[in-house]
């Protein structure tokens, strides 16, 4: 399986071998009725990944959706990915602010 890789907060095509920690990533549903938001995961296993946005799926009640299901956006917010990595409480502002950061990044 090839991995298209691009630019820092570009889509990726697939991504269906994951070979390393995807936690703290973006990533958009490619199916159901979230089709296109973009969310952050914040915990995977071995099938599938668990995707929050901070609003209507908060960290308290992530989103389960399969591994293909879902395309990988290639940005990762530095301080939340700080936190991920030192097992400090992570919180819906913190999601939120990610996303806002990468959607005025990608804008400009």
């Amino acid at each position: 399986m090839n991995i298209r890789l691009t630019e820092r907060g570009k889509l990726v095509d697939r991504f269906e071998n994951w070979n390393s920690n995807f936690i703290g990533s973006l990533a958009k549903p490619k199916a159901g009725h979230d089709k296109g938001e973009i969310f952050v995961i914040i915990k995977e296993d071995s099938e599938y990944v668990y995707l929050v946005n901070g609003k209507n799926r908060t960290v308290d009640n992530p989103k389960k959706k399969k591994k293909k299901h879902i395309q990988l956006i290639k940005y990762n917010e530095d301080s939340l990915i700080h936190k991920i990595k030192t097992n400090q409480k992570i919180i819906n502002e913190d999601i939120k602010r990610t996303i806002k950061i990468y959607n005025t990044v990608k804008e400009i």
